[in-house]
């Protein structure tokens, strides 16, 4: 099996923007007191925005993102050393790894070993969505997310700009915009002063719809699925398309929606104890 690769689209090197200074936050989380990151509106500076981010991607550094939950953090997915940067960032352990994005579902059975049909179906259906999916990941995957156990846990977002930029960086591994144990990020604002220079690129695209995180299902345990986290997509609407998919039983197993970004652990067990701390999407 062959790791996709990023795609060819032009790198601008010398991008005409702005640099903004940060306030004194920043320097609680980037190191210097000089603001390093750069700042981008996604509506209308796209075009430099997408640049500015495929530049850093490529360049092994993180950037912010939007998504159709909370703003998250993200890195190049098939760089070990770029994935650990964002654990660092969020002063986080390998032992919650975050989940992958990707623009199509197509990229999906790239990264997954023998999808199971359900979980399929509702890639299908749901994607782009609030719904990330865990499944075994390609036994040859070149990629380290950390502590994984041979999984992986995949979403498509749907947000515009976001997908237009994984086609041209490939997949990336997102986390919530946040420090591990404080609220997720629903504007840039937010992720700026919690993360800082740690970050070398912020898309603004205003505020995110709210904290609910995705509904994450474990196709490990399981091939007919079972919910480890209950988010945006109910379970109505998954049993519409997947009937067997087991829920959670109660209160106390679901997860609340503090900090999602489809950070998430790709650990079927993990995946739902995680969630109070980390959310497990973006």
């Amino acid at each position: 099996m062959t790791d996709l690769p990023p795609t060819d689209a032009p790198v601008d090197p010398e991008l005409d923007a702005t640099e903004i200074e940060g306030d004194e936050s920043q320097s609680e989380a980037g190191g210097p007191d000089e603001s390093t990151w750069r700042r981008f509106d996604v509506t209308s500076e796209a075009g430099e925005a997408l640049a500015a981010a495929q530049a850093a991607i490529a360049a092994g550094e993180c950037i912010v993102l939007p998504t159709d939950t909370v703003y998250g953090i993200g890195s190049d997915a098939f760089s070990a050393a770029s994935v650990q940067r964002l654990l660092d960032a969020k002063e986080r352990g390998r032992d919650m790894p975050p989940p992958v994005l990707v623009a199509e579902v197509g990229m999906f059975e790239a990264l997954a070993d023998e999808i199971p049909s359900h979980a399929m179906r509702l890639a299908q259906a749901y994607w782009p969505g609030a719904l990330t999916l865990i499944v075994q990941a390609q036994p040859h995957l070149r990629i380290d997310l950390g502590e994984t156990r041979g999984t992986i846990a995949v979403r498509v977002p749907d947000h515009d700009f976001t997908r237009d930029l994984l086609r041209r960086t490939g997949p990336l591994a997102v986390s919530s915009a946040n420090v591990s144990g404080k609220p997720s990020s629903t504007n840039i604002d937010d992720a700026v002063g919690q993360l800082g220079n740690r970050v070398q690129v912020y898309l603004d695209a205003g505020a995110t719809p709210g904290e609910t995180p995705s509904t994450i299902i474990d196709f490990v345990s399981t091939s007919l699925g079972k919910v480890v986290r209950q988010g945006a997509l109910s379970l109505e609407l998954i049993h519409e398309v997947a009937p067997f998919v087991e829920g959670i039983e109660s209160p106390e197993e679901s997860a609340t929606p503090a900090d999602a970004s489809e950070p998430a652990g790709t650990d079927p067990v993990e995946a739902a104890s995680d969630a109070p701390d980390e959310g497990v999407d973006a």
